[in-house]
């Protein structure tokens, strides 16, 4: 039994890939919340890895600071 809290909400979705997801469920077994979760997981990561993360940012921003002048030689 899962621990993680669930919360439940109400939406509406485009009736030709809601019935897809009802095929995928079943072929694969499993219940439609299931692949609503895991669909809503990949949404998120894949945001969260297009936005560059603060601490690489600072690094850069460093690292530039500090080698301005080599990375203009190495850019001609």
């Amino acid at each position: 039994m899962s621990t993680i809290p669930r919360e439940k909400f109400a939406t509406q979705v485009n009736t030709e890939i809601l019935s897809e997801v009802r095929e995928l469920a079943q072929r694969e077994g499993r219940q439609i919340q299931a692949l609503v979760d895991e669909a809503l997981a990949d949404l998120v990561e894949k945001h969260n890895r297009a936005r560059p993360r603060a601490h690489v940012m600072a690094a850069y921003q460093g690292s530039h600071a500090r080698f301005a002048e080599l990375y203009k030689n190495l850019a001609k």
